[in-house]
């Protein structure tokens, strides 16, 4: 590797080449061991390794779940997606179709969807992705391309929201079509509709 001026020093990093401000409230001591990049830390006397815990914590409760059959959507309805299989969810707080913010896990969640709407007669007109909070519309990913008619709509909506222990978020799609047939919210192990959140470091 080339380098502008001299070459660094090849040298383990020591307490003082650290600034103490950048960990509050702590005092780095030394690199430990010394063939590693872990630093041991001074807690009221304690010695701890700087760890995740110690620099803000995980994205948990996370969730991801999916669907792995097709459900049938009727035209012009709202319809609530139900979920099927879960891949992972960290706080069981996934049940029922819906994600619960577990008791103590207060803040804001980052949240997403995706439904894969299809309709073998190529007439969907329009289609809507919607987030419902506690039963109620908190947003909506809409498509709406007037007289022109498509097969699918699997497009990913998302949202960050501000969430209460006990508050819960479901998830529905709308279609509309100019032949008034049912439809397909499509579904395989491919996770072509699926729903994930995680609770967002603040």
């Amino acid at each position: 590797m080339s380098y502008i001026g001299s070459k660094p020093a090849n040298k383990p990093v020591v307490a003082s080449d650290l600034d103490p401000t950048v960990i509050t409230g702590q005092t780095a001591l030394a690199v430990a061991p010394a063939d590693t990049d872990e630093f041991l830390i001074s807690d009221a006397g304690t010695l701890k390794r700087l760890d995740a815990s110690l620099i803000g914590g995980a994205n948990t409760p996370a969730f991801f779940v999916y669907k792995n059959s097709s459900q049938t959507l009727s035209d012009v309805t709202t319809t609530k997606i139900t979920w099927t299989t879960e891949v992972f969810d960290t706080a069981s707080a996934f049940a029922s179709d819906k994600f619960t913010v577990p008791s103590g896990q207060d803040g804001k969640y980052f949240l997403s969807f995706a439904s894969h709407v299809y309709d073998a007669s190529e007439k969907i007109t329009s289609s809507n992705k919607v987030f419902k909070k506690n039963g109620s519309q908190v947003s909506s990913l809409d498509r709406n391309d007037g007289t022109y008619e498509f097969v699918t709509d699997n497009r990913v909506a998302s949202i960050i929201l501000d969430l209460s222990a006990g508050d819960y978020i479901e998830t529905f799609v709308y279609a509309n079509t100019t032949d008034n047939t049912a439809l397909q919210i499509y579904g395989e192990a491919q996770y072509y509709t699926y729903f994930q959140g995680f609770k967002l470091i603040t």
